[in-house]
């Protein structure tokens, strides 16, 4: 996976935005400023995503391309790596999990207006 195609799918994603909060290199996907997924410009060798704590686990022990996050509770959190054998698909399937996951978690408010885009 490339960076210009992982952005694309992220941005795809109703009411997602990007930024740099943290440095000039971290780029950070959010819906309704909740992050979903982040990766380094400079190094475009993984992605951080959100997971269910027991899908985690699983894919953890299923996947090499899979692992904690660093720098990240580890608990709701994996790096996924672009450098294995993974496709895209599965790469994007997972995306679309971390951001299902947050907005699973949102006030109905903030869904219902997500519902408008």
């Amino acid at each position: 996976m490339t960076l210009d195609h992982f952005r694309e799918y992220c941005l795809s994603l109703k009411g997602t935005t990007e930024e740099m909060p943290f440095d000039e290199n971290t780029l950070v996907f959010k819906v309704f400023g909740k992050m979903f997924a982040l990766t380094n410009l400079e190094n475009f060798e993984y992605t951080n995503l959100k997971c269910d704590p027991e899908k985690s686990i699983t894919l953890r022990e299923e996947y090499l391309e899979v692992t904690p996050a660093w720098h990240m509770n580890k608990k709701h959190w994996n790096s996924v790596s672009f450098m294995g054998d993974l496709s895209d698909q599965q790469i994007e399937s997972w995306v679309a999990d971390s951001y299902n996951l947050v907005v699973k978690n949102m006030p109905k408010k903030l869904k219902i207006e997500l519902a408008k885009f």
